[in-house]
């Protein structure tokens, strides 16, 4: 069994969607001198590689307690989008199944750490949406900051049909020509989001 991580390291220097919280770690707790170490987290919900439940842009969506376990794992496909142009003709042909986690690979995963990764990423086109809810899919991910931008066409068009986005993937690469599952469990949270530590289990 191979297990690749799909998720990016969590610290404080760690950029955030323009308007997000940051991330803050502080000790709590110093083994010398209380005989633990303990530390605090703050982290929005929707830093790092995160999970989106569909109360994140719908009124009155589920949360992320509101979805069984089972909708967090599942047979993993990964389509690579080449020059930041989503093909619909690719997409149809990638054997995309009731179910099916789908992972669209861009590379910009590589520059996550500068500025630019927030700035000039592409959006996945309504028509896609629109296919993957008719291939009833459980989750979307992108190794991007997001799957759109304002107005927020895409999110909306999967969160109104309960699928899950994970944005902020990493390592998708190694997943190319691969058959894998996916794992993908968020904090146990009643809320909108939460960040995941997203884990593929590649077939040898």
């Amino acid at each position: 069994m191979k297990l690749l991580d799909l998720s990016v390291f969590i610290t404080e220097k760690m950029p955030v969607y323009p308007g997000d919280p940051h991330v803050i770690i502080k000790p709590s707790g110093n083994l010398q001198k209380d005989g633990f170490e303990d530390h605090s987290l703050i982290i929005g919900t929707h830093a790092g590689t995160h999970i989106d439940a569909p109360r994140h842009m719908i009124e009155n969506g589920k949360s992320l307690s509101d979805f069984p376990l089972s909708a967090f794992t599942g047979r993993g496909v990964v389509i690579a989008i080449e020059d930041k142009q989503f093909d619909l003709k690719k997409i149809k042909n990638a054997n995309i199944k009731p179910g099916d986690i789908v992972f669209f690979y861009t590379g910009l995963s590589k520059i996550f750490n500068q500025p630019e990764y927030f700035e000039n990423y592409p959006a996945i086109p309504e028509e896609v949406a629109k296919y993957l809810v008719k291939k009833e899919i459980k989750i979307v991910g992108v190794d991007m900051c997001s799957v759109d931008h304002e107005i927020f066409t895409a999110h909306k068009i999967f969160l109104n049909h309960d699928i899950l986005i994970i944005e902020n993937l990493t390592n998708l690469a190694a997943l190319k020509n691969k058959k894998f599952t996916v794992y993908a469990f968020p904090l146990n949270l009643a809320l909108d989001g939460s960040p995941v530590r997203v884990v593929a289990e590649i077939e040898e």
